[in-house]
């Protein structure tokens, strides 16, 4: 039979999902087999990895099955945070993640990523139904779900496009919710960190009742969540709550790569010698004078011993390029990023079933929820290259008078600007979804046929709103002082005429009302984007004829589907002059300002609008190739075919090809399944509305040595985009409650992926780097040369020009024990892991060489993950130990290390001096007392041993961990009752 994990609500490595409430089984996984074997409740089968409904088929790709009575234990307040746990899901999206961005709209969204291919790569479905997108790029928000009802979570750790479509390249994650609840249950739960933030309130209620003779059956629920999240330190090494973990760890560049030395140094405490909280001349004869609190000049300490050389490219002797090590760290910015993002959710769900027979149903479900984050990204708006005049009024008499002796009228200066509100940024998306369906079974041709039709209409609307934000033009105005008639106001009469007020820049003065409204409008960057999806599916399922060897089965559907976004933004981020003047009340014109937009210091938004349809149909076949119990055992062939048509690229084929043998040696299961998938370009790949981003601190390649300068990074979409295509190849071995031990379940999975055209686009930093290494065809995507970085910009664009191609081992294993030392109830030991052997990534441009990012701990996919689980349960109370685990790593496979003698360091293989991260151990403890049936408490602690995050090191001052691996939270304690009447 199916090899199942035979814990409390998970089975694992499993193809046939229980048909009846999880909660009350705490043996699940072998429940399920037995229901099989007995043909009970489990007669109809529903299997994720397949679209085949058949007592006992055996579905060759490996599936993991989470139950409620797990996501009850792991008390998480999303239950995204339980499924995103596992080893196969790697780099998954969610509060902590995202949070030092103003423009992608991800912020607070939880979304899967199945083998570290990202959550656009993996299909997520609500009963087996496509959900609307959250967000342009088409991935669903978890926090929408209605999850008091959720029965279990289904986890397709392979490709499964030509069962469900485009996607689903990684896998796909499928939540059944209880379609027959009766009674009244909810949750009520609060935690805290041990730090005394992100708080957190969680309160779910679902009530289930039937009418006319139990034909009718109505379901509906509500919950509401609010996480407080985990707010900015500032600027320096303080971190928020009194975490003391950030240590600006950086990647310094030498600058020199064929000295014998390695180009690129690991140091902590870098500081970077452009700008200060209150300013610092960085160029030209002035360099090194700073200005503390009270605007006095001061000689900046620059650490490493390093000594300003005054030239005009602001270089300093002693230290890296753009940093120093130690000195004054108080202009630091990284650790002022919002750590995790607040959230504040709101979800009701309901569904009205009538039953037409016993065999057959008709259904409406309507989903509305409403999810608000907010966040901050790094604090002030740092500028590294103004230009200040020696003439400036607000300027020390002391520094005014060195610039006659030494040649000079005006100086460069950079500022964290400090003395400016921190940008805040609020997303809000809303969700309404309406499905309308029928399910059953009918005789046909003398069998039963399992069918199942339903259409969908979903809309997201998310609008995002960006408080305290710099607009550059009206800054460099207000910041260019004089003194007329004894007053200090803003040089140009123009920029006076429109609201300039001066403020003053040397020290933490704080700008006065008047001038941060003209700095930072109230109303600052807009955008709202209404998406919708449409579907329309129907499925048919049924054994129509036999073989010797048992009945074949077939499934086969047809899908039309829909997608659509319109986006609208401020005319200050979009262009004033687009013949939209529905804002223009809100945002008066100005002459300083660029009308075709871009006038933000970042959410420069603009408006957009892109569709596609697609048509698909598939066929799936399965056929007993053996049934020979005393024998060779049992063996089956599952195919299935797809051929879908986009309206934006034509059409592409998918298949898969796999089966399962039941050995003839005691429990041991052999698997194999090869398939073609697919993945086509997502909305905001094909039509995304360009946005605008200022990077302040970019590093120009084409100076010697590299200077840092200011440009615009604008994100375009490309409507020649083509499908990606993936070949995925599992085989593996399953050992299921043999006799000689019936408590055991094993497996090991191998898993290949190759995926060609993949859809991708070239940082700007890389982009601009390959072209000065001599990949001509990227150097028309930018221009540097701008006076004073203006006009500066970088063009980030999608293309079908990369490679993926990753493999490893999925391990999963579960023993059980029954009244352990003769106590009563039962033990349970889990364990799931994952090995990534490559993860290689191919640009597929000239002079470029592929990069293995498998164990890389800076990004998504460590070599090991592993997932272990020690519960014991009985009648009274139950407890759980988890212990969470990914191995030692490196901050990226293409770095030589080496002390001395090093070859010369190139963009491919890059010198540095040390090149190890260290995995993380978590350990987490939790435990449930019932007081009788209906009513139980329970507690969790997560990060029991309160573990900090190992340094990420960054090549800037950003945020030094990385969130999609590292706990950055530290301990949490949550504390709930929960009840069922």
């Amino acid at each position: 039979m199916a090899a199942a994990l035979a814990l409390p609500g998970v089975a694992a490595a499993q193809e046939t999902p229980p048909a009846t409430e999880a909660t009350q089984a705490p043996a699940i996984g072998a429940e399920i087999a037995e229901a099989q074997e007995q043909g009970t409740a489990g007669s109809d089968i529903v299997v994720t990895g397949s679209r085949i409904v058949s007592n006992g088929f055996s579905a060759p790709t490996p599936t993991t099955v989470i139950g409620a009575e797990q996501l009850q234990l792991n008390a998480q307040p999303n239950v995204f945070n339980t499924i995103a746990q596992l080893p196969s899901l790697q780099g998954s999206t969610g509060v902590t993640t995202g949070t030092n961005s103003t423009s992608s709209g991800t912020q607070g969204l939880s979304s899967f990523s199945l083998r570290g291919l990202g959550t656009i790569r993996t299909l997520t479905l609500l009963d087996g139904q496509r959900v609307v997108g959250a967000n342009v790029t088409g991935v669903p928000d978890i926090s929408q779900f209605p999850q008091l009802l959720i029965e279990r979570v289904d986890v397709v750790t392979g490709g499964a496009s030509a069962s469900y479509g485009s996607d689903a390249v990684g896998g796909v994650v499928n939540f059944i919710t209880n379609k027959r609840f009766k009674g009244i249950k909810g949750n009520i739960q609060g935690g805290i960190s041990d730090y005394g933030d992100d708080e957190q309130i969680l309160a779910q209620l679902a009530v289930g009742t039937s009418f006319l003779d139990d034909r009718l059956h109505l379901i509906v629920s509500g919950e509401y969540a609010n996480e407080g999240g985990i707010g900015p330190g500032g600027f320096g090494e303080e971190g928020p709550g009194g975490r003391d973990w950030y240590t600006t760890a950086t990647l310094v560049n030498r600058g020199i790569t064929n000295d014998g030395a390695p180009q690129f140094n690991y140091r902590e405490h870098a500081q970077a010698y452009q700008y200060t909280k209150f300013g610092l001349i960085n160029a030209g004869p002035l360099q090194g004078i700073a200005f503390d609190a009270s605007g006095q000049p001061f000689q900046f300490n620059y650490g490493s011993n390093g000594v300003p050389r005054r030239n005009a490219n602001g270089d300093v002797a002693g230290c890296y390029v753009g940093f120093c090590i130690g000195g004054d760290l108080s202009g630091n910015v990284g650790i002022g990023t919002t750590l995790k993002s607040k959230l504040e959710r709101y979800n009701g769900y309901g569904r009205l079933g009538f039953d037409i027979d016993a065999d057959n149903e008709i259904y409406a479900t309507v989903n509305i929820s409403q999810v608000d984050t907010s966040n901050q990204p790094n604090p002030g708006a740092a500028q590294t290259s103004l230009t200040i005049s020696c003439a400036n009024a607000f300027l020390p008499a002391s520094v005014a008078a060195q610039c006659a002796p030494n040649g000079i009228t005006s100086f460069r200066y950079g500022v964290s600007n400090a003395i400016l509100p921190n940008i805040q940024v609020y997303p809000s998306r809303k969700q309404y979804r309406f499905v309308g369906g029928a399910t059953g079974k009918v005789q046909a041709f003398g069998s039963d046929w399992r069918y199942d039709a339903y259409y969908e209409h979903g809309e997201n609307i998310t609008d995002i709103h960006v408080r305290n934000m710099l607009i550059p033009r009206r800054y460099l105005q207000a910041i260019d002082a004089v003194t007329e008639n004894g007053t200090i106001v803003c040089r140009s009469a123009v920029a006076r005429a429109n609201g300039c007020q001066p403020i003053n820049i040397f020290g933490g003065a704080t700008p006065s009302a008047a001038a941060l409204a003209y700095l930072q409008p109230v109303n600052g960057p807009f955008q709202h984007t209404r998406q919708t999806q449409d579907v329309a599916s129907a499925n048919i399922s049924g054994d129509p004829f036999a073989t010797g060897a048992g009945r074949v089965s077939v499934a086969a559907g047809v899908e039309w589907r829909r997608e659509f976004y319109r986006v609208t933004s401020d005319p200050y981020g979009n262009g004033i002059l687009t013949g939209d003047t529905s804002y223009n009340a809100d945002y008066p014109a100005d002459p300083v300002f660029d009308n075709g937009g871009g006038n933000w210091y970042a959410g420069n938004y603009r408006a957009g609008r892109g569709a596609f349809s697609v048509l698909e149909s598939y066929l799936e076949l399965n056929v007993p190739l053996l049934n020979d119990p005393d024998g060779l055992g049992s063996a089956n062939i599952n195919a299935a075919g797809r051929a879908t048509r986009y309206s934006t690229s034509g059409t592409v084929y998918t298949w898969k090809v796999g089966g399962t043998w039941d050995t003839p040696l005691d429990g041991v299961r052999i698997r194999a399944v090869t398939s073609r998938d697919v993945r086509a370009p997502n909305l905001s790949e094909l039509f995304a509305a360009p946005i605008s981003v200022n990077v302040p601190n970019f590093t120009n390649p084409f100076t010697n040595p590299p200077s840092s300068i200011a440009i615009s990074q604008n994100t375009i979409g490309n409507r020649d985009l083509v499908p990606e295509s993936a070949r995925n190849t599992e085989a593996g071995i399953v050992l299921s409650r043999p006799s000689w031990l019936p408590g055991l379940s094993v497996s090991v999975d191998y898993y290949n992926i190759k995926i060609k055209d993949v859809i991708s686009a070239l940082g700007a930093q890389q982009l601009v780097n390959y072209c000065q290494q001599g990949v001509t065809q990227l150097c028309g995507a930018f221009f540097l040369d701008g006076p004073g970085g203006l006009g500066n910009f970088v063009n980030v664009q999608p293309f079908n020009l990369a490679s993926i191609k990753t493999e490893g081992f999925d391990f999963e294993a579960s023993y059980q024990y029954r009244q352990p030392l003769g106590l009563p109830g039962t033990f349970t030991l889990r364990g799931l892991a994952t090995h990534v052997r490559e993860f290689v990534t191919d640009l597929g441009l000239p002079r470029t060489v592929p990069i293995d990012s498998a164990g890389a701990n800076s990004g998504n996919v460590p070599s090991w993950k592993w997932l272990l689980t020690q519960t014991y349960s009985q009648d009274r109370f139950s407890l759980l130990v988890q212990e969470r685990w990914f191995s030692d790593g490196v901050f990226g496979n293409q770095y030589v290390v080496c002390q001395t003698a090093c070859p010369t360091s190139t963009a491919d293989a890059p010198t540095i001096d040390y090149n190890t991260m260290k995995g993380a151990f978590y350990v987490d403890i939790g435990g449930t007392y019932n007081f009788g049936k209906s009513v139980s408490a329970y507690f969790k602690v997560d990060n029991l041993l309160n573990r900090d995050p190992t340094p990420s090191p960054q090549t800037n001052t950003g945020v030094d961990v990385n969130p999609f691996l590292y706990d950055i939270i530290g301990r949490v304690y949550r504390v709930g009752v929960r009840f069922n009447f």
